[in-house]
């Protein structure tokens, strides 16, 4: 069986992006969000166990919703209010449920990027 893992990278700082909220979504086909799991990045930026995994890893549209602007406000990192960057969500399909995802963020207060990692 596949799964899927994440982790953030802050590129501003140039370290990992620790004790961030990660949540995620299953998108329904009328567009609807179904929130699967909850969890928060580890010292290493990185979540301590796959995000979907085992019978609830299927094929779908999903959303991993990271509350960035709170990690820089934790960090003393002064944001306009509202912050140009508070919740980044990245939204992906998974097409083969025996494959493992990958989706990792770079982030900084004013941009991110993402890629399918291995």
């Amino acid at each position: 069986m596949g799964y899927l893992t994440t982790h953030v990278l802050d590129s501003a700082h140039g370290c990992p992006g620790q004790d961030i909220p990660v949540a995620l979504y299953r998108i329904g086909s009328d567009q609807s969000r179904e929130l699967i799991k909850r969890t928060l990045t580890n010292d290493d930026g990185r979540c301590d166990q796959p995000v979907l995994e085992g019978e609830d890893f299927q094929k779908g549209v999903y959303e991993l919703e990271f509350s960035v602007g709170d990690y820089y406000r934790r960090r003393g990192v002064e944001l306009p209010e509202p912050a140009f960057l508070d919740n980044v969500v990245l939204r992906f399909g998974i097409a083969d449920e025996a494959e493992h995802y990958h989706v990792p963020l770079l982030i900084s207060p004013y941009s991110y990027s993402t890629y399918r990692g291995s």
